[in-house]
């Protein structure tokens, strides 16, 4: 009876042992990617998409990489995030302390890149005659107050401009009155092309590089300039304006590296803030962290054609 229940012991103990040795993930096993080749997947903010394509497009073709972008709201974003849907996130802010507390648990330290700087736009119909609104019209208009505001309408309430306007006017989520919601920010786009009297909220890069088929209606909008505070000026969202942090509602934009290794987190991130990705940001109407070094070519002599 004593040795039956060894055998017994002994049995359950080995496939426990060989459980655990299935499930126990190996550091050292060979990864999918490296920095400049492989595949993976990155998150991105649904707002920033059209910068983040404009530079994948590049890096694909200078390496042999197979990156699928995987666009969500912000809020979906982080949670596929800490789920490890995915390793890479482009976002329009940093990981707060709960999230990174997440990280720390699993032996992961995030690292953040800060690659251009965007800003959160409004947009109204452009036969419209006023382009121009106060944050503060905004942020009453949120609380609940009748103002000029027709209505605001967001790409998704889990979105990073909906959060980031929730938290200017001290709110948890938006308000059900006067306020409306889609999916992206295309889909603002269009509602506002055709509703007069409504002001959309949109990433300015989807206004400054729109898809061929979005042409059409980003010319039926217009971007409206931002009054801030005790400011008697309504700044325009320009690069320029942007760039200096004139326009209020600017915002740097991040690529979060939660790999834990080195692949293509780290060879994306090095590229998007290197000179060839600046450069890319520059000519796309959002401001990059870093001015590209221009090439300046100097002769004695006199060129004629």
């Amino acid at each position: 009876m004593k040795k039956y229940f060894k055998y017994i012991l002994f049995v359950f103990l080995l496939v426990v042992v060989l459980i655990f040795s299935c499930n126990k993930k190996d550091f050292n096993e060979p990864k999918s990617d490296t920095i400049i080749e492989g595949q993976t997947n990155i998150l991105v903010d649904e707002t920033l998409l059209p910068i983040i394509e404009d530079q994948l497009a590049v890096f694909e073709n200078s390496y042999n990489t197979k990156i699928t972008l995987l666009p969500q709201s912000e809020k979906e974003s982080i949670l596929s995030l800490t789920n490890s849907k995915a390793d890479i996130v482009v976002l329009s802010r940093k990981l707060n302390k709960q999230e990174l507390t997440i990280f720390k648990q699993k032996k992961i330290k995030p690292k953040t890149t800060a690659f251009a700087i965007d800003a959160i736009t409004f947009i109204k119909n452009k036969k419209s005659n006023d382009t121009l609104i106060a944050i503060e019209e905004i942020i009453d208009f949120m609380k609940g107050d009748k103002n000029s505001i027709k209505g605001l309408v967001f790409d998704n309430p889990n979105s990073s401009t909906a959060r980031y306007l929730c938290e200017l006017a001290g709110i948890s989520v938006l308000p059900q009155e006067g306020v409306f919601s889609f999916e992206t920010n295309e889909d603002v786009i269009n509602y506002i092309a055709k509703n007069e009297g409504m002001v959309g909220v949109v990433g300015l890069n989807w206004l400054y590089q729109p898809k061929s088929e979005m042409q059409k209606n980003v010319d039926k909008v217009a971007i409206m300039s931002v009054k801030n505070g005790n400011s008697k000026d309504y700044v325009y969202p320009s690069q320029q304006n942007v760039a200096s942090r004139k326009y209020p509602l600017a915002r740097v934009l991040n690529i979060v590296n939660c790999q834990g290794y080195e692949g293509l987190g780290m060879g994306f991130a090095s590229f998007i803030a290197g000179e060839k990705g600046q450069r890319i940001i520059l000519k796309s109407g959002l401001a990059p962290i870093r001015e590209p070094s221009r090439n300046i070519r100097i002769t004695n002599k006199l060129e004629t054609k």
